[in-house]
């Protein structure tokens, strides 16, 4: 028999963040976030989102024994910023039984249905800033930092449910150990044809401020007709940076401006997944010292966005911006970058990826369902 369960206790939260531990505990691609990170992601006290939106847990138990999760929750801002009227779901785990995944979507989408929505989009945990899509293609390497992983069985468990692709989003891979000249030169050129000059993070804790500032604008413009796109409150902003600048090599953090106007921002990270990876969700005096040697040896870093406001795109500055994050990146020794993720519908970026010899290896779904 199964049985879908609101989360309301301590214990029951922490059953819903170990869940993924054993459904994963056979997959060597999988890397959890820090336990305590999860806890403060679904804390009401803890993470923004919940200042302008709602959520409920649900667990389901099949023979008393937790075999499933999700979330159903609201996104105001979304369906504003959208003229939408949406329903939201995320945080989808579940053995591999289409009765459970079914139980779980159902209620998700019956506790949407009583806020009035007319459809569920999902998986996200919880807005498009944060992790979101399901893994559909792309599970034989672990994921880079702040991307998800997923059973490849969780499509088919979706799609029986009867939900269908709203948006596809790729992630591209590409490996050097050096940066091809015919790229350099075209670097070059561009930044002589448009005057573009790039900014890194500024090392001064003043002048980083206002940087952030900067970014920030750019961030408004430049994202603001994207697919699902919602900006950052102020307060979901001043988080997610307190979040990521102790992360962030400043020389990957990539400010461009023409006649001292900022026009376009990209940010790549080291992958920090890779000592996530050795740390198994948990801080205590053995995995910080695997953390630390892991950190020493990170190869990997992920551009996490990227972009260019109207009236200064397909000038070339996107491939500007690959350039130096890679010239940044191998001389600090990451020779595998991921550019993620690109919306299927992003043409130009697409293009850009291809050019700069990546190749697409991993690609992350949003579903939708409507609701009757």
């Amino acid at each position: 028999m199964i049985q879908i369960k609101k989360v309301k206790s301590s214990k029951d939260v922490k059953a819903f963040i170990m869940l993924p531990f054993r459904l994963y505990k056979d997959d060597p691609n999988w890397v959890p976030n820090l336990i305590g990170d999860e806890k403060k992601h679904l804390s009401p006290k803890h993470n923004p989102f919940f200042q302008y939106a709602e959520a409920e847990l649900f667990l389901a138990l099949k023979d008393g024994k937790v075999v499933g999760r999700i979330s159903a929750h609201t996104n105001p801002r979304h369906n504003a910023k959208h003229n939408d009227n949406a329903g939201f779901f995320g945080f989808f785990e579940c053995i591999d039984d289409v009765e459970v995944a079914r139980a779980l979507l159902d209620e998700a989408i019956r506790w949407n249905k009583a806020k009035g929505r007319d459809k569920i989009l999902g998986p996200f945990s919880f807005t498009i800033n944060d992790e979101c899509g399901l893994l559909v293609d792309g599970f034989d390497t672990p994921p880079m930092l702040l991307n998800t992983h997923a059973r490849p069985y969780y499509q088919r468990l979706l799609e029986e449910a009867g939900f269908t692709k709203a948006m596809d989003m790729y992630a591209y891979l590409s490996e050097k150990t050096e940066m091809p000249e015919r790229i350099e030169r075209m670097a070059a050129a561009i930044e002589r044809r448009t005057g573009v000059k790039i900014k890194t993070l500024s090392a001064n804790k003043k002048q980083r401020a206002e940087d952030i500032k900067r970014i920030f604008k750019v961030y408004e413009k430049a994202w603001e007709d994207n697919w699902g796109n919602v900006p950052l409150t102020q307060k979901e902003l001043e988080n997610l940076t307190a979040q990521l600048l102790p992360l962030a090599d400043p020389e990957l953090v990539l400010l461009a401006e023409i006649d001292d106007e900022p026009v376009g921002f990209s940010l790549a990270m080291p992958n920090f997944n890779e000592v996530l990876k050795v740390m198994h969700g948990r801080v205590n005096p053995i995995t910080i010292i695997k953390a630390l040697i892991a950190k020493s040896r990170i190869s990997t870093a992920r551009v996490i966005t990227m972009g260019v406001i109207d009236g200064f795109r397909q000038k070339g500055i996107d491939t500007v911006f690959y350039y130096r994050s890679y010239k940044h990146g191998l001389a600090k020794g990451y020779f595998r970058g991921e550019f993620s993720w690109v919306l299927e519908t992003n043409t130009m970026m697409n293009r850009v990826a291809e050019m700069l010899d990546a190749v697409r290896y991993k690609t992350y779904r949003i579903y939708e369902k409507q609701i009757d």
